[in-house]
């Protein structure tokens, strides 16, 4: 029987460039097949155009909480701006276009790329994931930036914890770079994203390798050789000593905007040795332990 939804609905809503990312966070809260940003057709206008699609109508309520809390997150606020349009769409327009600009993202040893994608051997690592969410797919900064860090340094005789897994591709990039044998292990609080995370580390060819949990880190024994923590900069302050007690070598922390960056290093005990990086307005936090 097909079940295929004859008709897809899409909320927009045209903010200032510097506010993108958190409309599209937003979103990415909500069940969203996927988001797109363009800039206006006015091409003296500083506004853009993010589009989030859905198989049904969002919650109000929901759609409120989510950008409350992105505001929140940001630091920023949309009291000004935010106009949420709603637009009713024949299933068989949106997709197919979609689709056709989502690109593969190449980062360090790892190309990230959708199921559908054709990618030419090229020697690197390649990352199937399913994008329907910007956050996870390796698009999002603070994705590349955990990768960037995995790409150059992780070990293959290194155990590892993906922390807040969510599609669950940085442990799925451990996987495919660790020796067969060495512990793999990913943990969210969301069991949808575990189960995600599952399907994902499937069509890779990794499900068997790596402990998939449902829960927080403090449910997780033992302790890893790399840690990496993609959250927010408030939850990652509050789990910061139950990462430092998890970690043998080296943990990564990211989903920090980078004025938050203080928040989060004078939190770190001062003998520590770290490293920041960058993508735009986000950073990672490569922090050394050994």
């Amino acid at each position: 029987m097909n079940t295929k939804p004859d008709k897809w609905y899409a909320v927009s809503v045209s903010v200032p460039r510097d506010l993108t990312e958190a409309v599209e966070f937003a979103f990415n809260g909500m069940d969203t097949l996927g988001t797109e940003v363009d800039l206006l057709s006015n091409k003296d206008s500083d506004l853009c155009a993010v589009t989030a699609y859905f198989s049904s109508p969002p919650d109000e309520a929901l759609t409120r909480n989510e950008f409350l809390s992105a505001a929140r997150v940001y630091g920023v606020s949309f009291d000004d701006v935010l106009e949420l349009k709603h637009e009713v769409i024949e299933s068989q327009d949106w997709l197919a276009e979609w689709k056709k600009h989502w690109r593969p993202v190449d980062i360090g040893r790892f190309v990230i790329a959708a199921p559908w994608h054709d990618i030419e051997d090229s020697g690197k690592t390649i990352i199937r994931i399913e994008p329907n969410m910007a956050f996870g797919t390796g698009t999002h900064e603070t994705t590349r930036l955990c990768l960037d860090a995995i790409s150059g340094l992780y070990r293959p005789d290194q155990t590892f914890l993906d922390i807040g897994t969510g599609t669950g591709i940085l442990a799925i990039a451990a996987a495919k770079a660790a020796n067969v044998g060495t512990r793999i292990a990913a943990v969210d609080t969301d069991p949808d994203a575990v189960a995600i995370a599952r399907v994902n580390a499937d069509q890779n060819g990794v499900r068997e390798h790596i402990e998939f949990d449902t829960g927080s880190i403090g449910e997780i024994e033992g302790r890893f050789d790399f840690v990496c923590a993609n959250l927010t900069a408030d939850v990652i302050v509050g789990l910061l000593p139950a990462i430092l007690n998890a970690t043998n070598e080296i943990f990564v922390l990211s989903g920090i905007l980078s004025e938050q960056e203080t928040s989060v290093t004078q939190r770190l005990p001062a003998e520590m040795r770290y490293e920041i990086s960058n993508d735009g307005e986000w950073i990672a936090i490569v922090v050394r332990v050994d």
